[in-house]
């Protein structure tokens, strides 16, 4: 397998956002691993048993890009984020279905009661999560945007300085900020 450069990466989706159709076959295989890497650490934070895996989020997120013909990608860590975007929406769409069905459960070895009541409890939790992060980010947007490019990207801390363009120390600081600003939302049951 060789190695592909980043700026391959770019070059691939500036071609896409011109409408080359054929730079979005090339750049999936190229991006695919890292695409898996964020599915993955989206699905970590879901209770045991989801029924979306890593590939079908990333199956539903290239069916949501490939339509996005003439968006102008900045870059590949561009990419990545709306990328991570596009999952955590996807998982929010899920877990909305999943709460207005209140059917299913995991695979762990439980009472029908008890099932209910912990996928239920995933479920009001990421709602709860979802609706605290866009309270932030209509708060302070770019807090809300480090929350989503840290946790739900899995970008470091210099990968999050340099899609926002601030300084990593920047970075660390409105984490922390918001991190609390998030906690202390969840436990007051809404949005401060």
């Amino acid at each position: 397998m060789t190695t592909v450069t980043p700026q391959e990466i770019t070059r691939l989706l500036a071609d896409w956002s011109k409408g080359d159709r054929e730079a979005l076959e090339r750049l999936t295989p190229l991006v695919h691993a890292e695409l898996r890497r964020i599915a993955r650490r989206q699905m970590s934070h879901e209770r045991p048993g989801h029924t979306l895996q890593a590939t079908a989020l990333i199956n539903e997120a290239y069916l949501r890009l490939a339509g996005r013909d003439g968006f102008e990608w900045h870059d590949r860590l561009h990419f990545f984020a709306v990328c991570a975007q596009v999952m955590r929406h996807i998982l929010i769409d899920h877990a909305r279905a999943r709460a207005r069905d209140k059917r299913g459960g995991g695979a762990a070895q439980v009472s029908l009661a008890q099932a209910g009541l912990l996928a239920e409890e995933r479920t009001a939790d990421l709602l709860a999560l979802d609706g605290a992060l866009r309270a932030l980010e209509a708060f302070d947007p770019r807090k809300g945007r480090i929350i989503e490019l840290r946790y739900f990207a899995g970008l470091t801390i210099e990968e999050t300085a340099e899609v926002l363009g601030v300084a990593p120390i920047t970075v660390r600081r409105e984490e922390r900020r918001a991190r609390a600003w998030l906690h202390r939302s969840m436990l007051e049951g809404g949005p401060r």
